[in-house]
């Protein structure tokens, strides 16, 4: 589907300081010739925090460890504070590109100490540390995750989401320029995830650092990132800021990955786009007859029962806090709608839908999608 968006470019943003600058990234398998990125290129400000967010597969964690130099891309540069680690005749090691990393899995050492883990960080900077300077570090960091206590237990004895806090003190501690996180809480249960989404966007904010991490996960992003690039098929769909991702997708992808949202079809008449739900007005003009859908958040949806509803309920979900109901429209197309738990409907019910929405994002077809 080639969907595209009906809204206008945002403007230009103000210059602001780069840290990471990445252009015209590319990588491809030779055989055969498959492109797993393609020209993505954006720059990340000091202590800023990139969400890369996509399905499987889109190219994130290649990108992440290219940066990281585990790679090499076939095309493209990356520089970190000014300095080219990636590009033409150029490929620094890991290790010489002040960038830290943190795992899916810890990668934690099981027979160290959760104090000589994190010290492992430091091995290249022992010599100008010294002893008491490495361990001052490494309690400096041990507090920051908020761990201090527990400098001399192992791995084993700690929880999944205290490794990960090791794991990000151990990439901290040799004060690197950028940390790199990959998919950091896929591995944890849903209530120690959902802390640590806070936990760590705390920490790197104390620490003030500039942080990229690869997710698939949208409330993770949205909860973590300044900045968010969502990814398909290695190319950089959509970037800004969680606000805009959520709320002007560029994409019809953008959107169905970002938003749990409905997907209307709409027709052009006249000053408005017409739907099985109703009109809403035009946000720029449009040629008569121009196909579309029109994007409209499940929680936008209003229901209210009534015998001669055009809606049926054909289904009913328990969420909690809410209902989610699957309504099917006289034409069988399928909507989704959210609703309290204080007035709960039938399946089989009719009803009468509006939408909050005043004027949703609208994407417009092309001929091979009408």
């Amino acid at each position: 589907m080639t969907a595209t968006l009906n809204s206008a470019l945002p403007q230009t943003a103000p210059a602001r300081p780069v840290l990471l600058r990445v252009e015209g990234l590319g990588k491809y398998f030779s055989s055969p010739r498959r492109p797993v990125l393609q020209e993505v290129s954006f720059t990340l400000a000091p202590g800023e925090i990139l969400g890369l967010l996509g399905p499987s597969g889109c190219g994130k964690t290649t990108l992440l460890r290219i940066i990281a130099g585990f790679d090499a891309p076939s095309q493209g540069r990356v520089e970190l504070d000014g300095r080219e680690l990636s590009g033409p005749g150029v490929l620094a090691p890991p290790e010489r590109r002040q960038t830290g990393m943190v795992f899916q899995d810890y990668a934690l050492f099981p027979h160290l100490t959760v104090a000589d883990n994190v010290a492992f960080g430091l091995q290249a900077q022992r010599k100008s540390l010294g002893k008491s300077g490495v361990q001052a570090r490494v309690k400096e960091v041990l507090t920051l995750v908020g761990l201090a206590d527990l400098g001399e237990r192992y791995p084993h004895q700690l929880s999944g989401g205290q490794q990960q806090r090791i794991a990000l003190a151990r990439a901290l501690a040799p004060r690197p320029s950028l940390i790199l996180l990959d998919e950091p809480l896929s591995n944890l249960d849903v209530q120690v995830r959902q802390r640590l989404r806070h936990e760590i966007r705390h920490i790197l904010k104390a620490a003030q650092m500039a942080a990229i991490f690869v997710t698939h996960d949208q409330e993770e992003a949205l909860a973590i990132a300044d900045q968010i690039g969502v990814m398909r098929g290695g190319i950089l769909e959509q970037w800004g800021a969680p606000e805009d991702i959520y709320s002007r997708p560029a994409s019809r992808f953008v959107a169905e990955f970002v938003n749990q949202a409905n997907f209307l079809p709409a027709q052009c008449y006249g000053d408005c786009w017409r739907t099985e739900l109703g009109d809403w007005p035009l946000p720029r003009p449009e040629a008569p007859g121009q196909a579309g859908e029109l994007m409209i958040r499940e929680e936008e949806l209003r229901l209210r029962p009534d015998p001669e509803g055009t809606l049926i309920i054909r289904d009913r979900q328990f969420l909690g806090r809410e209902y989610r109901y699957c309504l099917e429209t006289p034409s069988g197309c399928q909507l989704h709608a959210r609703a309290p738990l204080e007035t709960p409907l039938p399946v089989g019910a009719r009803v009468q839908v509006s939408a909050s929405a005043a004027s949703p994002p609208v994407f417009t077809l092309g001929k091979e999608d009408a």
